[in-house]
């Protein structure tokens, strides 16, 4: 009798515990071979080959003695070219795909091909927007904040009085893109950006030259335009390049994502007075620990799974409130550039 009485005491005391104290955090075994495929949207750009040198760095720290293969498209074939890297990786016997993805929901069936042969497929940077096909999505910022700090930065440049602005982005089957540009619109509508009017989107495929011409006929189009804002790396410095060139940045400003290497002359010459961005070394190197925790079978992609990811710290995985079924692993911070800190972000 005594004994069940402490029992029920015991149970009673573990009842009483909050749920976080029960849950124990799941950690990597270092040393396992594992073969993974890092996917960036395509080569040649410098944030996905900073993505690489993060997951190279989590890959050194896990001591897996199986190299990491970083493998990509060009710009001009990425969608054909993703979801051909995703069907030949599932062939060979990986055990993770991770991928930026830039091919819409016309990546799902090769991901779901791969899901079926046991491989863990793990979205970074770009998810799959239906979510089939994909066993989390490591964000690197939430997407609504995003939104809304383009909406700040766009209104900001273009004073108190507001005025005409347009959207130069990447692909138009880009879901971060996309969800971005669809969260600055749902900002757009709070009675503080009333004299913002976004009078056009277009798409410079991520390719520095397509990008320029597409700066140059914006602002061809229209003569009033205040601020283009571009939500890609590649696409703000080539429009810092047009409206340099142009000799029309005291008229024009230009933000959005960008790397402070790429951007530092164009914000000091003010035609890029302030942009954002995050880690991308941090969202590679916190994309391979996950993706090799799950592939190891350390970790479960479930809603309020927690689990340690090296000098990053501890993550759950919560509901992605973008898509209706996905998951999430959320990273987060960005940080907002201007004269005052670009230079030293820079170097």
């Amino acid at each position: 009798m005594t004994r069940f009485l402490m029992g029920a005491a015991a149970l009673a005391a573990l009842a009483a515990l909050p749920q976080c104290a029960l849950a124990q955090d799941a950690m990597a075994t270092p040393g396992k071979a594992v073969s993974m495929v890092l996917l960036p949207k395509f080569l040649g750009i410098l944030p996905f080959d900073q993505a690489h040198k993060g997951a190279e760095e989590a890959a050194k720290e896990l001591q897996n003695p199986t190299p990491l293969q970083f493998l990509g498209p060009t710009p001009q074939n990425s969608v054909a070219g993703q979801i051909e890297i995703v069907t030949n990786a599932t062939t060979q016997g990986v055990k993770a795909i991770m991928i930026s993805n830039n091919s819409g929901d016309q990546i799902v069936p090769a991901a779901k091909a791969a899901q079926a042969k046991g491989i863990k497929v793990v979205t970074w940077d770009s998810p799959i927007p239906s979510s089939e096909g994909e066993d989390v999505f490591v964000a690197q910022v939430d997407f609504s904040e995003i939104g809304k700090v383009m909406a700040d930065m766009t209104l900001d440049l273009a004073g108190p009085g507001g005025g005409k602005f347009a959207i130069l982005s990447a692909s138009p089957d880009a879901a971060n893109q996309n969800a971005w540009i669809a969260a600055m619109k749902t900002a757009l509508k709070d009675p503080k950006y009333a004299k913002l009017n976004l009078v056009d989107t277009v798409y410079g495929n991520d390719e520095s030259e397509k990008s320029y011409t597409q700066a140059q006929a914006l602002v061809d189009k229209y003569p009033d335009l205040k601020v283009i804002m571009s939500p890609t790396s590649v696409g703000i410095v080539a429009g810092a390049k047009a409206l340099q060139d142009e000799k029309l940045c005291d008229k024009v400003k230009i933000s959005g994502l960008g790397l402070p290497s790429e951007m530092l002359a164009y914000t000091k010459n003010g035609c890029a007075p302030e942009f954002a961005l995050w880690s991308f070394i941090d969202l590679g190197y916190l994309t391979y620990y996950t993706s090799y925790l799950l592939a190891t079978d350390a970790l479960k992609a479930e809603e309020g799974a927690k689990f340690k990811a090296g000098r990053m710290g501890e993550y759950t995985i919560t509901k992605d409130p973008t898509r209706a079924k996905g998951l999430r692993i959320l990273m987060g911070p960005f940080t907002i550039y201007n004269k005052d800190n670009v230079e030293a972000a820079a170097k």
